[in-house]
């Protein structure tokens, strides 16, 4: 038997939990088939079979945590598929008793498995190809995402496909009964991560937020010329992202201070800016982050932000992308926020924070006039972010963006 143990997770990580078994017991697997997803604070990590073999033993159910080197379940190495992974249909191990109902092997980590009550015809046994963001809902709603129609590339079953798809009646943490009046789930160890760090920040920094408006025509205008353009010679659509993270890097080198860390009683400034993004993936919040944003133009900050986003919302991220970030910049306007006060990403000691673009009563020049406004936030650690610098900066990036043919040029 050949133990099935959990990988090395990545610097810093000592815990997973269990996301999602893709094989069961009796199973024939390819080498190299994903037999168990697991979810840490920060990436989905796949388990794949070293070996060609049976699945023999799960030894850790989906939602316990795990450890590293703990082990997650056993395969026989001597009980070899007959055919395993490329041809679709059940593979049966020498020596071993075929299942009653055959189960369609994973070729790849982005197939999903679903049980299937009767034989299956041959087209029922292909793989049933769905992206990981696609699976998790698929999962939580209970619905049979081989079921579902998928309208993506090759006919790959996407977020939006399992979105519209009906939901199976709702299932209780507890295993409650439809109607309940309360449900308890136990929390993932992505989501108890994320309250720990949000709770250490609040605890371990003096946090401080200060205001201030800008008013996006300037920007709002120079997208709409050069969006298409942008878009057809380039590939990547043009947002006002971009612009805040070049005005945010130009307002970080007047004030190095807000680009820093606090280790013990030094204070770290850092020569370079890993731009943050924050990201609501179906996970969670997640801050990847652009790395070298301050060596980079707006065209290729543009198309890195599009690959982590989308990376962020397929499951894919990886250590790399959520490490060594230096600045963060978060954008409740997307879901409708006017204002906030944005918590720092600690270890960080600042955090931008954009909201909606609303048109608001202004003055200007003496005359009332209707602008496109945005209330944007800085919240800060005023241990070492003095809070003139704190406004300086964020007068800083209403300049920039107010007139961005200075910011283009510098």
């Amino acid at each position: 038997m050949l133990p099935i143990k959990v990988p090395p997770l990545g610097e810093s990580i000592v815990e997973a939990t269990v996301s999602r078994w893709l094989k069961k017991e009796g199973d024939a697997v390819a080498a190299g088939d994903t037999l168990v997803d697991l979810e840490t604070d920060k990436i989905t990590v796949e388990v794949p079979a070293l070996k060609p073999g049976v699945l023999t033993k799960r030894a850790k159910q989906e939602g316990e945590v795990v450890h590293v080197d703990d082990i997650l379940g056993e395969l026989d190495e001597t009980a070899v598929p007959a055919t395993a992974g490329a041809g679709g249909g059940a593979a049966v191990s020498a020596g071993a008793t075929p299942p009653a109902a055959p189960s369609s092997p994973v070729s790849t980590p982005t197939v999903a498995r679903s049980a299937v009550p009767a034989p299956q015809t041959p087209a029922q046994s292909e793989a049933v190809k769905s992206s990981p963001a696609a699976r998790r809902i698929a999962d939580e709603r209970g619905i049979d995402i081989a079921a579902v129609s998928g309208t993506g590339r090759g006919g790959v079953v996407s977020k939006p496909d399992v979105l519209a798809a009906p939901s199976a009646p709702p299932r209780g943490g507890n295993g409650a009964t439809p109607g309940a009046r309360e449900t308890r789930e136990k929390m993932t160890t992505r989501r108890k991560r994320i309250a720990e760090n949000l709770l250490q920040s609040q605890q371990s920094t003096a946090h401080l937020t200060t205001f201030n408006e800008v008013d996006m025509s300037a920007v709002n205008a120079l997208r709409e010329k050069f969006k298409e353009k942008v878009e057809k010679e380039h590939g990547v659509k043009l947002t006002f992202m971009p612009f805040f993270v070049r005005a945010a890097v130009q307002a970080l080198r007047q004030f190095p201070s807000i680009n820093a860390q606090v280790d013990g009683d030094s204070i770290i400034y850092k020569h370079y800016v890993n731009m943050g993004i924050a990201v609501a993936s179906d996970a969670g919040l997640v801050v990847p982050n652009v790395k070298d944003a301050d060596r980079k133009g707006m065209i290729e900050i543009s198309r890195d932000i599009s690959e982590i986003a989308k990376r962020a919302r397929d499951g894919k991220l990886t250590m790399d992308d959520l490490t060594g970030g230096s600045f963060t910049i978060t954008n409740g306007g997307v879901f409708g926020s006017l204002v906030s006060t944005p918590i720092i990403n600690f270890p960080q000691v600042a955090i931008l924070g954009l909201h909606k673009t609303q048109d608001r009563p202004v003055a200007i020049n003496g005359q009332v006039v209707i602008r496109p406004m945005m209330y944007i936030a800085l919240s800060y650690d005023h241990r070492i972010v003095e809070g003139a610098h704190a406004v300086q900066f964020l007068v800083r990036v209403k300049e920039l963006i107010e007139d961005p043919a200075a910011m283009l040029i510098e």
